[in-house]
């Protein structure tokens, strides 16, 4: 008769746990879901803007990456000064690392980084090409120099896109892409931005084994993250 007790506590004890466990879920599935619908507040860049900005980059340097690069974080921090406190940029060109992410290979200068949004420069003088990735967040790939080129399952024929183009991925969408020698992009993303860190850090630590490159990147991007944060820059 103990036994028959003690056996059925445990089954109680264990159907509140589970009871409990499956109330704390759907209760973060419903904070989720309300953030989901209202992120948009937080979002600080255009991208017709962005847009914009990348060709007018590319019309006033042709050929000359690095006088794109500056032509851009010049305007942005015009738009955006510091001393305003909407936004937090890194303004420093030179805070390049690689990135290996869905067999793909380049670098990247991470001008900015939230909860909510990126802006980063990525290319390679050498050509790569992979998957994009399936996003929680909708990216825009603003070509500067070089060719990129997609392709989506289905589709007879392959994307292309050339500078002052831009590449729109919605999210919950993935391609195959393929940059050519010296292709570079400003690249725009808005949606929540840590679940994409996992795409773009799996590589490194299961292929690459590049630590000191995974210990950068988590640096600068936690950096910048939290330089936002501190300014209420969700």
């Amino acid at each position: 008769m103990p036994e028959q007790t003690s056996s059925s506590c445990s089954l109680t004890g264990c159907t509140k746990k589970w009871l409990l466990r499956l109330t704390v879920f759907y209760v973060l599935y419903l904070i989720c879901s309300w953030l989901d619908t209202i992120k948009d507040r937080w979002y600080v860049f255009d991208p017709p803007f962005l847009h914009e900005l990348a060709k007018d980059a590319v019309a006033t340097h042709p050929d000359n990456l690095d006088g794109m690069i500056q032509h851009i974080v010049t305007n942005l921090t015009d738009t955006y000064p510091a001393s305003a406190g909407i936004i937090a940029l890194n303004t420093d060109s030179s805070e390049w690392t690689f990135n290996n992410a869905g067999g793909a290979m380049g670098a990247m200068y991470i001008i900015h980084s939230s909860i909510t949004e990126y802006l980063i420069i990525f290319g390679t003088p050498l050509g790569t090409e992979g998957h994009t990735g399936l996003h929680p967040a909708d990216d825009y790939f603003h070509i500067l120099q070089g060719e990129q080129w997609a392709f989506k399952p289905g589709a007879l024929e392959m994307e292309r896109y050339a500078p002052g183009d831009v590449h729109f991925l919605p999210r919950g969408t993935a391609k195959q892409y393929k940059m050519h020698e010296g292709c570079f992009a400003l690249e725009y993303a808005r949606g929540w931005i840590p679940l994409m860190l996992p795409f773009g850090l799996a590589d490194t630590l299961t292929s690459t084994l590049d630590i000191p490159t995974f210990v950068r990147t988590a640096r600068i991007t936690g950096r910048e993250i939290v330089n936002n944060l501190l300014i209420g820059k969700i």
